[in-house]
């Protein structure tokens, strides 16, 4: 049994990362083990934890296991969790409650991996609550996901294995995509930028970048299997490269891969202290890298800012907004924002309103504070009442949602181009798919366009999405 520690997901050494080609394996036995037998896997999360379910789908499937889309069918059920926030917690919960009932009646396993797994108190309640889980594993070491199944059949009993460290880059793991137009590419794992209130750095551990050899070639196989899209994944993008000692940035990195000719490059997430000039001079220089950044601010009081242990102050914040706006033409920036900080007063949160009243963001995911056991907010005292709290984020949301409005009006009979992706669940008979921007268009279309990028006139505009209608 091996199980997650706190000290030692904090700890960051100089020793150099290593990247392990050969680590993944299946042997013959364990291919056998799923002949039979149904999988389902259900992701909560960050598109880390998206694509962290590709991988663990395809090595359930050189295991013999057959995808199925209903958790009631499934003889081997696997939870890949996040653990940014409580209500995360609680979903997960509620759901293992709910299999415990099935289980009963029914011969099934049951795993959890993934960044709850990796807290302290989520294994320490697993150990007291939930003896039934049959398996518990940490993102350090899915690749190791044969050996774990493996032992669940053979003894029969409880495994956890969540490994703390600072990680490695496992670079053979297999991929099963769930997209087939648009695909997530891992360019970077970890992070060390410790703000206040994240347990990403504890439970991803250190920041460590993929070799661009690596990424280049994934890309290039990527093209020639027609994808038309990648987004380029790590906690904190912008620093990518800083570990490696080569003199190779994400600027670089992007230079690299918009000229593999993929048609559309995106990147997520990005910290604002590591946006560098020679960035906005490539995303303006090359049309496929997509007009679209996503940039957390997370307040607007520079107090608060520096309770949180972000970096930056409000108007460094603004100067680098102001650049992108400036130099990137029709860019869209969209926002992370937290209401209800230890001792944020009204005059923070109003500074937080005035920020978003002079940068009008496309869009913004906004939370109410929630302390993650570990990290050093948890420590603070949460001294704001919990209405408080809802009637600072209904304000928030309301003015959020008023410019998200006025910027989709501007496509109003505009033409754009959207990559069609899926069936729209909203309206019969049409397609849907995204503007270079990250506009969410439905399109009445046949199905051959699906997966083709189509000029599209808008012709009604909503807050959260457009519709139109493609254009020859």
């Amino acid at each position: 049994m091996q199980v997650p520690c706190l000290n030692e997901a904090r700890k960051r050494t100089k020793d150099k990362v290593l990247i392990q080609e050969n680590l993944y394996q299946v042997n013959e036995k364990q291919k056998n083990l799923g002949i039979g037998k149904k999988y389902f896997v259900k992701t909560y999360g960050c598109q880390m934890n998206e694509h962290d379910s590709e991988n663990i789908s395809a090595i359930l499937e050189e295991m013999n296991f057959i995808r199925v889309n209903h958790i009631e069918e499934a003889d081997l059920v696997i939870l890949n969790t996040c653990a940014i926030r409580e209500n995360a917690h609680d979903k997960v919960f509620g759901l293992l409650g709910r299999i415990k009932h099935t289980k009963a009646t029914k011969s099934v396993v049951v795993g959890l991996g993934g960044c709850m797994a990796q807290e302290e108190i989520i294994v320490d309640t697993i150990l007291r609550r939930y003896k039934w889980l049959d398996f518990v594993f940490g993102t350090h070491n899915f690749y190791n996901l044969p050996n774990i199944i493996e032992k669940v059949y053979v003894q029969n009993k409880q495994q956890i294995e969540v490994i703390s460290c600072e990680g490695q880059v496992i670079e053979n793991i297999p991929v099963k995509r769930d997209n087939k137009y648009k695909a997530w590419v891992n360019i970077m794992y970890g992070c060390d930028k410790f703000c206040t209130y994240c347990i990403v750095p504890y439970t991803r551990g250190k920041q460590r970048s993929r070799l661009p050899f690596h990424i280049i070639e994934e890309v290039k196989n990527l093209v020639k299997n027609g994808y038309k899209e990648v987004t380029l994944l790590g906690q904190n993008v912008n620093a990518y490269g800083k570990d490696l000692n080569i003199d190779y940035t994400l600027a670089n990195l992007l230079e690299d891969v918009a000229k593999t000719n993929i048609e559309r490059i995106r990147f997520i997430t990005s910290h604002p202290w590591d946006f560098s000039d020679k960035m906005i001079d490539v995303i303006s220089k090359y049309q496929n890298i997509m007009p679209y950044i996503h940039l957390p601010i997370q307040s607007g009081s520079n107090k608060i800012l520096k309770l949180m242990g972000r970096r930056y102050t409000k108007e460094e914040y603004l100067t680098l907004f102001n650049k992108l706006k400036a130099k990137i033409p029709h860019v869209s920036i969209t926002t992370d924002i937290i209401v209800g900080f230890p001792n944020e007063t009204e005059e923070d949160f109003n500074e937080t309103l005035d920020v978003v009243k002079k940068c009008q963001f496309d869009s913004a995911f906004t939370f109410i504070f929630s302390p993650r056991v570990g990290t050093p907010a948890s420590k603070m005292e949460d001294n704001i009442p919990l209405d408080v709290k809802e009637a600072r984020l209904r304000e928030l949301n309301n003015l959020i949602n008023k410019y998200s409005k006025e910027n989709n009006e501007r496509y109003m009979n505009k033409t754009v181009s959207v990559l069609l992706e899926d069936y729209s669940s909203k309206k019969k008979d049409c397609l849907n798919g995204y503007t270079d921007t990250m506009k969410l268009v439905n399109v009445k279309s046949p199905d051959c366009n699906l997966g083709k990028i189509v000029n599209v006139k808008i012709t009604d505009v909503k807050t959260w999405s457009l519709d139109g209608e493609i254009v020859k």
